[in-house]
């Protein structure tokens, strides 16, 4: 192949390589469809690569037969210096081919051909996957797992669907069109967590990462409505263990439920505080890190939370640990955990706490070092608010009165 010139059109200007189903954009320049569809679908560009001219995603891409078979002659022609012939592409998916499988779906004897056919699709390209959003793939997934799954306990299906939903997103209009129709979508997700399937830690992470993206497009009105048992189950999903991926995506969730007061009590009641301290404890990634520290904070700010996090022997300790250890936000959060419960918890035994588990050094050192501003205030008030407590700390009176 190196000893061979490839002419320059058979070369895609995107991915630099020579053009298995060339396809044409309305500016006229000629593009291997995966690497255009790549660049409009994924990456979401609006321009063209070459020309830079406006292309929107929406737009023909026409094929280019002509070059096509131009390049399959010459594959042909140079087979003995190792270039293999390109297969003829077979033709792209639509629209209405999307419908029709969707109208078989429902029938009971083509719904497993149906679906693995739909997970073959997804998987393939992005150009099927921007039909099957059109044809409206995510709903008729999310009705799958609820009504055929869901409500007759049935897993033959759900792994594709979850995977499907994973490939294939609804849009924040229609997602809460289907909450209004239908009020056991979420719970439809949550069961999933407790089936027995092949690849249990691949379902439940799947489902949890579409729970994700269902409760950040989902409006206030569903978060304000979620419900203990949902919080139970994220609880189970963090105590019996899924990916990492699948970690992060339950903690995401659990954060964006926290502004609701009657979320962060239904979180404390599922023993949701316990659970982080515990998962802190394994040292995970940071951005797990910041995450767990973002719920802790949130859950701290209500009596029972905190009383929750200073009755567990190691959620002090963790979040001292933490602070000026991994980054400025769980510094943020730290530091605010810190305070809720020597302002509001702070018995004489929390207190003497703080001090054996390094918290108060830890807040002196915070004064000396380069960070925000208000952390700095912060760390002072609470120094300052148990002086009489902590004044035999031999760091302590440095920090705070330096000579």
């Amino acid at each position: 192949m190196d000893d061979i010139e490839v002419p320059q059109y058979f070369i895609c200007p995107i991915s630099l390589q020579i053009m298995k189903d060339p396809v044409t954009t309305i500016t006229g320049i000629t593009y291997d469809r995966e690497s255009i569809e790549h660049w409009l679908f994924q990456s979401k560009n609006i321009t063209c690569p070459a020309t830079k001219q406006p292309l929107p995603k929406d737009s023909e891409l026409t094929p280019n037969h002509t070059l096509r078979r131009l390049i399959q002659a010459w594959c042909t022609d140079n087979a003995s210096y190792g270039i293999d012939r390109i297969p003829t592409p077979k033709p792209p998916l639509n629209k209405a081919q999307v419908l029709k499988l969707l109208k078989d779906l429902w029938h009971p004897q083509l719904q497993l051909n149906i679906i693995r056919k739909l997970e073959f699709l997804a998987v393939e390209n992005e150009g099927n996957r921007k039909y099957m959003v059109e044809a409206g793939v995510a709903k008729a997934m999310l009705l799958f797992i609820k009504n055929i799954c869901y409500k007759n306990g049935q897993v033959d299906g759900l792994e594709e669907a979850l995977s499907i939903l994973h490939f294939v997103r609804i849009s924040s209009e229609e997602l809460n069109r289907l909450f209004m129709e239908n009020d056991q979508i979420i719970n439809s997700l949550t069961w999933v967590f407790g089936c027995e399937t092949e690849n249990q830690i691949a379902v439940s992470t799947h489902a949890v990462l579409v729970l994700k993206y269902i409760i950040q497009k989902a409006n206030s009105t569903v978060l304000e409505t979620l419900d203990r048992n949902f919080f139970k189950k994220l609880v189970g999903i963090l105590r019996n263990g899924v990916t990492q991926q699948g970690v992060n995506a339950a903690l995401h969730v659990m954060l964006d439920a926290c502004p609701w007061g009657r979320n962060r009590i239904k979180m404390v009641e599922a023993g949701a505080v316990y659970e982080l301290i515990e998962l802190e404890f394994c040292a995970p990634e940071k951005r797990t890190t910041e995450l767990i520290f973002g719920i802790l904070f949130h859950l701290c700010s209500c009596a029972d939370g905190r009383a929750q996090f200073i009755s567990h022997k190691g959620g002090i300790s963790v979040v001292s640990k933490r602070l000026l250890r991994v980054s400025p936000t769980t510094n943020d959060r730290a530091v605010l955990i810190l305070s809720m419960v020597s302002k509001y918890s702070g018995t004489n035994s929390v207190l003497q706490e703080m001090l054996e588990v390094g918290a108060v050094p830890k807040l002196c050192t915070l004064l000396q070092v380069d960070c925000a501003p208000y952390l700095k205030d912060k760390a002072r008030e609470i120094l300052k608010s148990h002086y009489e407590e902590w004044k035999n700390c031999p760091c302590l009176g440095m920090s705070l009165y330096p000579r």
